[in-house]
């Protein structure tokens, strides 16, 4: 997430928080600074459970939960 741009610029630091929870769920080694050892399903498995529960979280708001 270093070099994208986020559409709300104050989520930057929670999301960069969301994003090291959810590779520590998974079990993805994710760690500070270069994750260059990290295969492409790896870092993808992140993004993508990432997206998952945002829509998840979305999902139950916007149904009153």
């Amino acid at each position: 997430m270093n070099n994208s741009s986020t559409a709300v610029p104050q989520a930057r630091e929670a999301l960069n928080k969301f994003k090291y929870e959810v590779a520590n769920e998974i079990g993805v080694p994710l760690k500070q600074g270069y994750n260059g050892d990290l295969t492409s399903a790896q870092a993808g498995y992140v993004g993508g459970y990432m997206v998952k529960k945002m829509i998840e979280a979305q999902e139950r708001q916007m149904a009153g939960k």
